[in-house]
């Protein structure tokens, strides 16, 4: 018996497969696929959950000074004349950071080697560069998914077959987080 599904792909392939499809999920709640993809994409997303669950509270915050340039009420920023020569002017503002234990960090590359990066669009700007954010997923598992199954012990997603599909009359299934 195998220890994984092939899924008629080669291995570069199915690996690209089943890390889109892990991101799709993590990102959207829930996906529509094959019954198949569900039952490895399955295994891929507890793993992550499991490792942002034991790492979520694995931090410590810092207080760090940085320099903001300062704008002026149009958002441009304010310039004053040294020595001849035009010079941006900094304000130095305290913020609070989270920063990693080194656990939690190499937690947080083990979910990036699995993870795409991803941007978002927003309606408005549909097919412009302008005001796309990335989502950092990893972020979301840490602080929204991982509080949400600090109790649970395991069995963090659901397969819910839907029917066959039409073209190949493979079956159809919802694969979401419960």
């Amino acid at each position: 018996m195998a220890k994984y599904r092939k899924l008629g792909r080669n291995s570069s392939q199915r690996k690209a497969l089943l890390r889109s499809q892990v991101t799709a999920l993590i990102e959207n709640g829930k996906i529509i696929t094959t019954e198949a993809r569900a039952k490895e994409v399955r295994k891929m997303a507890e793993k992550l959950i499991t490792l942002a669950v034991k790492e979520k509270d694995n931090y410590e915050t810092v207080t760090v000074s940085a320099k903001v340039p300062k704008k002026d009420s149009e958002g441009k920023r304010v310039k004053e004349v040294v020595d001849g020569k035009k010079v941006t002017v900094y304000d130095t503002v305290e913020k609070e950071i989270k920063k990693d234990l080194p656990s939690r960090l190499h937690a947080r590359k083990q979910m990036d080697k699995v993870l795409y990066k991803v941007t978002e669009v927003p309606t408005a700007a549909a097919g412009r560069k302008k005001n796309t954010k990335t989502v950092d997923l990893t972020n979301k598992l840490f602080d929204e998914i991982a509080p949400k199954y600090a109790d649970r012990q395991g069995g963090y997603t659901r397969i819910v077959k839907i029917g066959l599909r039409k073209g190949d009359a493979a079956m159809e299934v919802l694969l979401e987080l419960v």
